[in-house]
C-alpha cells in the first residue's frame, strides 16, 4: 500500500482495533509517526501496518501498540521500562503518557535514530540504552509498568524482578512468529497472568533471558 496518508487515518484505525482510551487516541493522534520511520517509507507511515527497518526487523503495527499500551491502563505518574526501542514511535507514545520512560535496544544504531527522532518531536523524559533488554535495567528499576515487543515463551526472570508490587507488564509470549500478546500483573507471590490482549507476530527476543543472539 502507498499513498500519502494522516494521524487520523491511524486514529480510525487503532479505534477500530478495539482502542478506547481517549488520552491514548489523543497521543496517536499528536505524534506523527512519520518522523519515526525511515525516510524511504514515510509516504506509508500513516497506515496500520509494520514497516520494515534495519536488521530484518519491523516497527510494531500501530493499533497493535495501542492495545498494548492501554492494558497497562498508564495514568500519567509512571515510571516505565520497554524493551525493544526500534525507531521511538512506541516509545513516544509511552512516554506521553507517562512520567518517564527507560527504553533499552540490542543494536546501538537503532538507538541512535530513536534519539535524533524523539529530540525532533521534543520528547525529553527518556533514557536510552543499548544492551540486553532480557536484563532489563536494573540501575533504574522498580518499574510501574513493563512493555517487551518480543517474543519468548516466559517472561525473562530479570524484567518480574524489576517490576514494582502491583505493577503491569506486556510480553508476546510464544516462539515468535505467532504468540499472544499477555497482560501480567505483579503480586506478592509473583507475576500472575491476568489476559491475553491479542493475537499477534512478533520477532523473538534475543538476550541472556531469552533466545540466544545470532
Amino acid at each position: 500500500m502507498t499513498g500519502e496518508g494522516s494521524p487520523e487515518d491511524l486514529v480510525r484505525a487503532v479505534r477500530a482495533a478495539g482502542v478506547r482510551d481517549e488520552r491514548l487516541l489523543e497521543v496517536v493522534r499528536t505524534t506523527p509517526r512519520a518522523g519515526f520511520v525511515p525516510a524511504r517509507s514515510a509516504a506509508d507511515a500513516y497506515y496500520d501496518q509494520p514497516i520494515p527497518i534495519e536488521h530484518g526487523l519491523v516497527t510494531t503495527q500501530p493499533s497493535l501498540s495501542a492495545r498494548i499500551i492501554e492494558g497497562l491502563c498508564l495514568a500519567g505518574d509512571e515510571h516505565v521500562l520497554e524493551v525493544g526501542t526500534g525507531l521511538g514511535f512506541q516509545t513516544a507514545l509511552l512516554a506521553r503518557l507517562a512520567a518517564d520512560v527507560v527504553s533499552i535496544d540490542l543494536w546501538p544504531d537503532l538507538v541512535e535514530q530513536s534519539r535524533r527522532n524523539l529530540a525532533r518531536q521534543g520528547v525529553g523524559n527518556v533514557v536510552l540504552l543499548a544492551g540486553d533488554g532480557t536484563c532489563g535495567v536494573p540501575d533504574h528499576a522498580p518499574y510501574d509498568a513493563i512493555v517487551v515487543s518480543a517474543a519468548f515463551p516466559v517472561v525473562p526472570p530479570p524484567l518480574v524482578e524489576q517490576l514494582r508490587p502491583g505493577g503491569r507488564l506486556v510480553q508476546p509470549i510464544g516462539p515468535g512468529g505467532g504468540e499472544e500478546v499477555v497482560l501480567f500483573q505483579r503480586t506478592a507471590t509473583g507475576l500472575e497472568r491476568r489476559r491475553v490482549l491479542t493475537p499477534a507476530s512478533f520477532v523473538r527476543l534475543h538476550g541472556r533471558y531469552g533466545f540466544p543472539n545470532s
